[in-house]
């Protein structure tokens, strides 16, 4: 892959465009949304994109972030790396196929009533890993096209929505709910939002040039979310649209609203199509990522062996369909609130990689560094932003409960059960004795 298909499937993996930030304008309003929005790049976003420039350019291996935690703390992290991170995924790609079912039944609820919702999201993750086999050549060009698609509605709908504002001055509602709980949920949704940057990390091997590719993707997609979240939301605050109760698959009457009555119909029905394209463009992404990781995990021989094969695409296929079979078990896990354990497992995965960075500075000075953040006082801060990030989501989800039989238990006491079984597996794990991978050439043409 080269710079742009790379930032293409980064934006799926983190982003999919400015669905699912619907709850974030509901709970915080125009104003708070659009801070919230500008805010959290910088707190959480930029920090997390510089450090994975820097270990992306230095350390460019299939595995990614895995590879990372590994190399600089051990075989007992690194396991617990990469367990974080799939246990992760379960909760996490659950949510995708799902999404592109609900936008799918805007255009004919009968289209996935019943069984049917199911059957779609069972396409889904067949399609996506059958296209994933291709390589992940096709899978980036893929995320090209699919974005040009998506996004295409909303470039539309933000002209319209700056137009009528300049043209037309309707009032302009900035503010919003107020209450601490709904803001806290906005804060979170965010969080979600503006998660996946190391994802892109672990197939850094069928990158071009990943010295030099890594860090430029990493802040163009840094910035190519952010302005695709920020920019619709002030073309409706412009256009005098309101958000009262403003939820998940509301942009759809939102589109309809700004285009009127000459194109909105149509506006609404590209805006729904996008949502499709947006839950498979993501899972596709992501399969893409995950699957690398238990391929790097079983060529250190923490999995049985065979999960490592590829194909002549170079592609892990066995772990490819493990992974989709997982995946299309956990499509009906009657979970909720799977946004909180996401950010928790998640963030823990983040948090050791970030100490990753700072003991590579200690341990391995001369490790060549195409792409660098700063002297070692700026990498042991990188993550101070990100790290009370995540404590303030501890804090405002430990009310939140799952589901699990019909009994309710708590979504952090939950997660910490997940995490905890990291370390009991490792006990089964036959890691090879611990030696740092050999850091591969840049690919050229």
């Amino acid at each position: 892959m080269h710079l742009l298909p790379l930032v293409a499937a980064t934006f799926f993996m983190v982003s999919g465009g400015p669905y699912a930030i619907e709850d974030i304008l509901g709970g915080a309003g125009f104003a708070r949304a659009i801070l919230i929005l500008l805010l959290l790049p910088i707190i959480w976003s930029l920090p997390t994109a510089l450090m994975i420039g820097e270990l992306a350019s230095a350390i460019p291996a299939d595995g990614g972030f895995y590879i990372w935690v590994r190399r600089a703390l051990g075989p007992f992290w690194g396991y617990q790396e990469g367990w974080l991170s799939l246990s992760a995924s379960v909760f996490d790609m659950a949510i995708y196929p799902a999404f592109a079912v609900e936008y799918l039944g805007k255009f004919d609820p009968a289209l996935t009533a019943g069984r049917r919702g199911w059957m779609w999201s069972l396409a889904i993750v067949a399609l996506c890993c059958i296209w994933n086999l291709w390589g992940a050549p096709a899978v980036g060009d893929g995320s090209v096209w699919m974005s040009v698609l998506l996004l295409s509605p909303f470039v539309v709908f933000v002209t319209l929505g700056f137009w009528h504002g300049f043209t037309l001055h309707p009032a302009v509602q900035w503010s919003g709910p107020a209450s601490s709980t709904a803001l806290s949920t906005a804060v979170l949704v965010a969080m979600w939002n503006y998660m996946g940057w190391d994802n892109a990390s672990t197939v850094a091997q069928e990158v071009h040039n990943p010295q030099q590719v890594y860090p430029r993707a990493m802040i163009v997609s840094t910035a190519l979310v952010t302005v695709t979240y920020i920019l619709p939301l002030a073309a409706m605050a412009l256009a005098g649209l309101g958000v009262t109760n403003f939820e998940t698959g509301d942009w759809i009457s939102a589109a309809t609203q700004i285009g009127g009555a000459g194109i909105g119909h149509w506006l609404g029905w590209a805006v729904a199509a996008g949502g499709v394209i947006t839950g498979v463009g993501m899972f596709n992404a992501l399969v893409m990522s995950y699957s690398r990781l238990p391929m790097a995990m079983a060529e250190d021989r923490m999995l049985p062996r065979f999960v490592a094969r590829r194909n002549s695409r170079g592609v892990p296929w066995v772990s490819v369909i493990l992974c989709g079979l997982a995946w299309a078990l956990a499509l009906k896990l009657p979970f909720e609130k799977l946004i909180t354990i996401d950010i928790v497992l998640y963030g823990t995965s983040l948090m050791l990689e970030f100490v990753a960075l700072v003991v590579l500075r200690l341990r391995e000075p001369a490790l060549a560094r195409p792409f660098k953040t700063g002297n070692l006082a700026c990498a042991c801060l990188l993550g101070l932003g990100p790290a009370a990030l995540m404590i303030y989501a501890l804090y405002a989800s430990r009310t939140d409960e799952v589901k699990l039989g019909g009994e309710s238990i708590s979504a952090l006491l939950f997660s910490l059960i997940v995490a905890l079984l990291g370390p009991l597996l490792y006990r089964f794990a036959t890691p090879r004795a611990g030696r740092n991978r050999e850091i591969p050439a840049p690919a050229t043409e």
